[in-house]
């Protein structure tokens, strides 16, 4: 009887094993590995300064905290954001690396022939991050316009006299500004920069005239009276600059732009972590003080993650192609 007793409590002991193996196989991957279990990168493809940074930052530093683990920005900029944007598609897809991507990439693939990375394919879409509209900021000494109605008339009865700044060929102040030249008749020079950072320095010591430009990284410069906004590109007013009249306001209706940017995970990072990093950025969307900084930077607060986010980048890319067709721009 005893012996008999020992075979059933090896047997039931071996099963239990075995059942316990196949519970911890079927275990999420997230489980196994304890993400995040070392320090999270954001490679923002732009220089620090711009408007990537002024939302990236912030919602970072309120995600380590949510996940336990540092976040830091790894800013590399240069030809509108290409050149981050193929350094990060090349790294590991382990959850470890997450790519900062902004409107600005949905015009590149009409602008750059030759990238060596798919926005659409090399990343895959986590969520929208921030989505501040552009407005017209001007150096208030190169500028003498009080108003968009007046930079305009100045503009045409003198063209190539102004010239803007832009994070680069092919980003949306670039673009921006091919189509107000296009909208309203005029001639200026664009002067592209490595990003919104190097551009807005020179904006505001006035070796550069003006820019089209996405709220994050002017408005506190309005704010203070550095400088000068003409309109905001908007349909309606923004609270963080509320005394700025809109395109239309000013005289120049269907003048609407918006710089939107995005958090990526690198192609083959495992579902479970793409999941949690999608739930995270909806957690800390809802934190008081990105609310407060959105505010501030004149965004509303989005939530469009996944597979709605990815279809929104599908129809940005499709839209930018067709304005830079009919603006006829080359680099």
């Amino acid at each position: 009887m005893s012996g008999s007793g020992n075979g059933i409590s090896r047997r039931t002991a071996l099963s239990g094993g075995i059942a316990a193996g196949a519970s911890l196989l079927a275990m999420p991957a997230i489980a196994q590995s304890g993400w995040p279990n070392r320090q999270i990168t954001w490679l923002n493809p732009f220089p620090a300064g711009g408007g990537t940074d002024a939302f990236a930052r912030p919602l970072a530093a309120v995600m380590d905290q949510q996940l336990n683990q540092r976040i830091i920005i790894d800013n590399r900029g240069g030809a509108g954001g290409t050149v981050g944007a193929s350094a990060a598609a090349k790294m590991a897809a382990d959850g470890s690396v997450f790519f900062v991507g902004a409107a600005h990439h949905t015009i590149a693939p009409h602008i750059y022939p030759n990238l060596d990375y798919n926005l659409e394919t090399s990343f895959i879409p986590i969520g929208l991050i921030a989505r501040p509209p552009q407005v017209i900021s001007c150096n208030p000494q190169k500028v003498k316009a009080a108003t968009l109605a007046e930079f305009i008339a100045d503009s045409k009865a003198n063209p190539n006299k102004y010239n803007y700044g832009s994070s680069g060929n092919g980003s949306v102040h670039h673009m921006a500004g091919e189509l107000f030249q296009v909208a309203t008749g005029t001639k200026m020079t664009h002067v592209p920069y490595r990003g919104v950072g190097p551009a807005m320095q020179d904006l505001v010591a006035g070796n550069i005239d003006l820019m089209f430009d996405g709220l994050g990284s002017s408005a506190n410069q309005i704010q203070a009276g550095t400088l000068k906004a003409l309109a905001v590109a908007a349909p309606e007013r923004s609270p963080a600059i509320p005394d700025v009249p809109t395109a239309k306001e000013a005289g120049l209706p269907g003048f609407e732009v918006s710089t939107w940017y995005a958090l990526f995970a690198i192609k083959g990072t495992p579902q479970e972590i793409v999941d949690r990093m999608i739930a995270e950025l909806l957690k800390a969307l809802d934190n008081p003080s990105i609310k407060d900084a959105w505010g501030k930077n004149g965004s509303e607060v989005i939530k469009l993650t996944g597979k709605d986010f990815g279809a929104y980048v599908t129809a940005e890319i499709a839209r930018w192609g067709q304005v830079v067709k009919d603006a006829g721009v080359k680099i």
